[in-house]
């Protein structure tokens, strides 16, 4: 393994980059100077995220290989981007590591990182890199861009508007509960195992039947395509968000912003079948993983009641309610058809 050491911090920039070719005509100037240079076009409106990854907070390296963990980084912050309506078009990449780390781990990083750019049409034009003490971080900027006066905000939803989800809901939290119990099953068995000959005998998980719940927690995908299949129904959302969160908090969110409120219907939320297996599987409430779950990167959206028919002839999107006056509060209808207040139990980094 080579030592990161051993190419001090440009020569590693100038490694992990050598081989990116720009493909937007507005990236103008890439990695390798002190700034990239991006160029605006003309009736087009910039639009800038960033995210940041923690080991430990975010991700486990025990089970997420470099690869996916680049490739996921980098659809984190597409997603957000698809989310107000717009279309990623660079991103820049600052990491901290620690010694344990070898250049081949960042080889395979990038590897999964140039492959979610090139499936989605963007230009890596720059980062950073320095030491940490604390583990593996992450941080990816995304600029994208959106026609002027069309971006999709979170406080544009109004009373009648149909509420949408596009996937399925849940999965990927289910993925993280079955990744996290068979990590404590291993650590069990190698503090049980007394002889190397016990450690070597040490079983490996079977996943099988459940590849797609590892899939949607490890290999997410931003949801471009849905955007397209919008604009190509003339349908424009008057209010969208990306579910990292959990369907619950993002819903509330905007909820809030726009003043209203809400009714959604368990029944209505779509679930997969691998999802609602493993939930059985470990007692846990099926409902409350796909309201709470977080990490799905599927998009949040309302419309207006008049694309109710384009709606319903969408591949990929479900309605699943609609917005009320802000008085009546936000509330999920029970399959047995009662009604319990919304309450924002998703994903919280800073708890």
């Amino acid at each position: 393994m080579t030592e990161i050491a051993s190419l001090g911090e440009f020569g590693l920039i100038d490694h992990l980059t050598k081989n990116i070719e720009l493909k937007n005509s507005t990236s103008k100037l890439g990695a390798g100077d002190d700034c990239a240079i991006i160029a605006p076009t003309e009736g087009m409106e910039t639009l800038v995220t960033t995210d940041m990854l923690m080991e430990g907070v975010h991700f486990d390296l025990t089970y997420i290989p470099m690869k996916h963990l680049g490739y996921k980084s980098a659809q984190v912050n597409f997603s957000d981007i698809y989310a107000m309506g717009g279309m990623p078009k660079q991103i820049t990449v600052s990491i901290a590591l620690s010694k344990r780390f070898s250049v081949e781990d960042l080889e395979d990083f990038y590897e999964g990182l140039q492959a979610a750019c090139e499936q989605h049409g963007v230009d890596i034009v720059g980062g950073d890199t320095c030491s940490s003490r604390t583990g593996l971080a992450i941080s990816i900027t995304c600029i994208g861009e959106v026609e002027a006066g069309k971006a999709i905000r979170r406080d544009g939803a109004k009373e009648t508007d149909i509420i949408c989800v596009s996937g399925d809901l849940g999965a990927a939290y289910m993925g993280f509960q079955l990744l996290e119990r068979e990590k404590q099953v291993y650590y069990k068995q190698i503090e049980n195992a007394k002889t190397d000959a016990e450690k070597m005998a040490i079983s490996q998980p079977d996943f099988s039947g459940k590849e797609y719940l590892l899939e949607r927690q490890m290999k997410p995908e931003a949801r471009r395509d849905i955007i397209l299949k919008l604009r190509e129904a003339g349908i424009h959302p008057t209010a969208m968000m990306d579910i990292s969160d959990g369907l619950s908090s993002e819903l509330m969110h905007i909820c809030k912003d726009s003043k209203v409120g809400c009714r959604v219907y368990e029944e209505r939320i779509p679930i997969d079948y691998q999802t609602a297996v493993m939930s059985e599987e470990m007692n846990m409430n099926l409902s409350t993983a796909a309201l709470n779950g977080g990490e799905d990167y599927e998009l949040l959206f309302t419309v207006p009641i008049a694309d109710h028919e384009k709606i319903e002839q969408m591949e990929g999107v479900k309605e699943i309610g609609y917005i009320t006056k802000e008085s009546l509060g936000t509330a999920l209808i029970t399959r047995d058809g009662n009604e319990f207040e919304l309450k924002a139990q998703g994903w919280n980094p800073l708890k």
